[in-house]
């Protein structure tokens, strides 16, 4: 079946296969949390996005093969809910931008910095760093040699705008800032985009409405 990103909380994954990469997607929790399996093609490796909540259901998603690692994109409590449930379960590491660690109510492994890279046994993703949403939000980039690039926002980017700034001049700034500069300059049109919650857009289809973004301010 063809990959569409609509998922609900309470169903089945929708699952992508790619060359190097399986992704899941996966709805839970109250606040409509997407959360992301990444598995390696090539040597079975797991990684997950997000253990925002149903601990009991992503384990399930993650199923016999383990999981090396959990990656928090940023550190609002619905984003990692699930999270110590998770690595009790699989004992996996955990990663989160070095400016959001603190405030994650778990131990945190490995900090990550913008250009760093998290690896999913043979695949790579690239981190990148988004102030605004938190101070540590970060998103992830996989640059699939065989097609368009994937990228994991988290809540910096959705369909429709940039992530809640709670109509801080200064937050918004810097936030649709670097998703212009960071995402939107480097990135072609066909990029996929995956965020927290929601379904699923590209670059493309959002580039025609970053300037209406920045004249409303949220």
């Amino acid at each position: 079946m063809t990959y569409t990103g609509d998922v609900s909380v309470g169903g089945n994954a929708d699952v992508r296969e790619l060359p190097a990469l399986v992704i899941s997607k996966m709805a839970v929790g109250a606040y409509n949390n997407n959360a992301y399996l990444l598995r390696c093609t090539a040597t079975g490796t797991q990684v997950l996005i997000d253990a925002a909540a149903e601990p009991e259901r992503l384990r399930d998603l993650v199923g016999d093969d383990g999981l090396a690692a959990v990656v928090t994109t940023h550190a609002h409590d619905d984003h990692w809910g699930a999270l110590v449930s998770v690595v009790a379960a699989t004992g996996a590491r955990t990663i989160a931008h070095d400016d959001d660690a603190g405030d994650i109510a778990a131990v945190i492994d490995e900090t990550v910095q913008d250009g760093g890279t998290i690896h999913v046994g043979d695949v790579e993703l690239t981190v990148i760093h988004l102030v605004g949403h938190t101070p540590g939000s970060i998103a992830l980039l996989y640059d699939d040699p065989t097609g368009p690039p994937h990228l994991f926002t988290g809540d910096c980017l959705f369909p429709g705008g940039v992530g809640n700034t709670w109509k801080d001049p200064e937050r918004f700034d810097s936030l649709y800032s670097g998703v212009v500069s960071r995402l939107f300059d480097r990135l072609p049109d066909e990029t996929w985009v995956y965020p927290g919650h929601g379904g699923d857009t590209s670059l493309g289809a959002e580039r025609p409405h970053l300037a209406e973004w920045r004249e409303r301010g949220w």
